[in-house]
């Protein structure tokens, strides 16, 4: 190694006190040096020092482990947790300027945390840690438990795990509860009742649905089986574990191309301002243009993070940057942000499948543009898993009735009854499923209680 943990030590403090010159905000940082084998294996428990066991995660482990080891695919320089203080993993395998980069890399996201709001609305960064251990240890205790063992916790984590992201859409936004919705309807027809004058005495007032449930649809799927289920408390508690730290994940997934463009340009403005010899300084150009090099076929979210970052502060100074930084998510950072010269700088265009053949459709000139840029805000983070919702539970049968909430992309079929067998399992009554193709043509996928699915209807739709 060409370094030591004094030498980190010292280009920490350089690159921290340049940190806070440029105007960064972050948590009290902390770094730990781990080897390439616990990098795969951070990798695949989510960079969480503790997690609940799940075959998922061994499984995530040893496919990294094999790819890695067939040189098909490579590993983050780090990883970084959203937490209070921020905690981030060094490969020890990095070269002296990567651990320069990759640690004022980790500024930026601590920033990003710290003050973009999607993070201070949806997530809790003093409890995270806190909140990992505790779930691990309920986990375990259930597996120990001989009434329980690993084989029931398996099942409800397989099945919590298939609709993990069935849950709220809105980041730091409480479903209203049935009970408060009920409240409300007959409040208002109550007062709509005390206010009719003379003129309008004997016309009739609708009275307002108050006992179907849900009384409107609810996107939180997760969260109406937990309250209306049948399971055990310790199956729910599962259930709770699951959906709290998936709303934990909802941020980053909803601002992949942000943060990781905010962290490019903040270690690319602080390298450049930390007065790097020539030798560390041409390395530093090669492994940024690395980080920031467009994918074959595909879109780098530091790429194109970066650029409209980099695009932001040349036409508008560094005060915009801070504020698109704090506001936006990926969606409406493309939307916004995207301009007709960066997509033909970037080279993006839109293709689609024809058949057997995938053909380009649309291409960065004056009309192309806009839907490039269109398509791609409508795709990210959070819109781009499928939209499911409860809308019936019939309470004759306890058959409940879901929706996808159809927006021009289909449903891969086999893989929706998959789902829907878990759903089953979970809910101990039939489900239905309600779902479309392109061709407007509506399908019904039902299963029992048992998984087993009973039937695929489909109708032409009038």
């Amino acid at each position: 190694m060409e370094y030591n943990l004094r030498d980190l030590e010292v280009w920490n403090e350089k690159i921290e006190k340049v940190a806070k010159d440029f105007g960064l905000d972050y948590y009290p940082q902390e770094f730990e040096i781990i080897s390439f084998n616990e990098m795969i294996g951070y990798e695949a428990y989510v960079g969480m020092p503790s997690k609940y066991p799940h075959w998922s995660y061994g499984k995530a482990y040893e496919k990294n482990k094999t790819l890695y080891s067939l040189n098909m695919t490579g590993l983050p320089y780090e990883m970084v947790i959203n937490s209070n203080p921020c905690l981030a993993y060094l490969m020890n395998e990095n070269t002296l300027l990567l651990q320069i980069l990759t640690i004022a890399h980790v500024y930026g996201h601590n920033d990003f945390f710290k003050n973009n709001r999607l993070f201070k609305e949806g997530t809790n960064a003093e409890r995270t840690l806190e909140m990992f251990k505790l779930d691990a240890e309920i986990i375990r205790s259930y597996i120990n438990n001989p009434n329980i063992g690993y084989e029931k916790v398996e099942k409800i984590l397989d099945a919590a795990h298939s609709i993990r992201y069935s849950i709220g859409r809105t980041i730091g936004v409480k479903e209203i509860s049935d009970k408060e919705i009920r409240s409300r309807r007959i409040e208002d027809y109550k007062k709509e009742i005390e206010n009719r004058d003379l003129l309008d005495m004997y016309e009739e007032v609708s009275v307002p649905e108050v006992d179907k449930i849900p009384l409107e649809p609810r996107d939180d799927v997760m969260g109406f089986i937990i309250e209306y289920g049948k399971l055990e408390e310790w199956e729910k508690n599962i259930l709770r574990i699951v959906k709290r730290e998936s709303e934990y994940f909802l941020p980053q997934i909803e601002t992949k191309t942000i943060n990781e463009g905010w962290a490019c340009f903040c270690h690319y403005n602080i390298l450049k301002r930390l007065n790097l010899d020539e030798g560390l300084y041409l390395e530093f150009l090669k492994r940024h243009n690395d980080v920031v090099s467009p994918i074959l076929g595909g879109m780098n979210p530091y790429y194109v993070g970066f650029k409209i970052f980099m695009d932001l502060y040349e036409k508008y100074g560094i005060e915009k940057v801070f504020e698109v930084r704090k506001l936006e998510r990926d969606s409406s950072f493309i939307r916004r942000y995207l301009t007709k010269e960066l997509c033909e700088e970037l080279n993006l265009f839109q293709y689609g499948k024809k058949v057997f053949d995938f053909v380009v459709e649309e291409v960065a000139d004056e009309k192309g543009w806009k839907s490039i840029r269109d398509k791609m805000s409508e795709e990210m983070g959070i819109q781009g898993i499928p939209h499911i919702r409860v809308i019936d539970l019939n309470k004759r049968d306890y058959c409940l009735t879901l929706e996808h909430v159809f927006d021009g992309r289909e449903l891969e079929i086999s893989y929706a009854k998959e789902t829907i067998k878990y759903i089953g399992r979970l809910w101990g009554y039939k489900v239905k499923l309600n779902t479309q193709n392109k061709e407007g043509e509506e399908f019904t996928i039902t299963c029992n209680e048992k998984g087993k699915i009973l039937i695929t209807e489909s109708n032409k739709r009038i």
